[in-house]
């Protein structure tokens, strides 16, 4: 794993992690790989949430391609 890659992810998931929180939920990082897929899991009232994948694609997906190049897809795991 790239050890730059991973910190510029977690730098930008601080940015949204308010977001998350004041709806109850929050996200953390599980893995970035060398492709630039991160797998991430949703936590707290995300992890019920019927929004969890638009939540997942419009906003975590959304933040971390446009402010960390080199990523291509996020994905949630369990």
């Amino acid at each position: 794993m790239n050890d730059a890659l991973e910190k510029k992810v977690k730098q930008a998931l601080e940015t949204i992690r308010p977001y998350l929180k004041a709806d109850g939920g929050d996200v953390e990082l599980v893995k970035v790989d060398d492709d630039g897929i991160v797998e991430v899991r949703l936590t707290g009232a995300c992890t019920d949430c019927p929004m969890s994948q638009m939540t997942l694609r419009a906003g975590v997906e959304r933040a971390l391609i446009r402010e960390v190049p080199g990523v291509r897809r996020v994905e949630a795991v369990s």
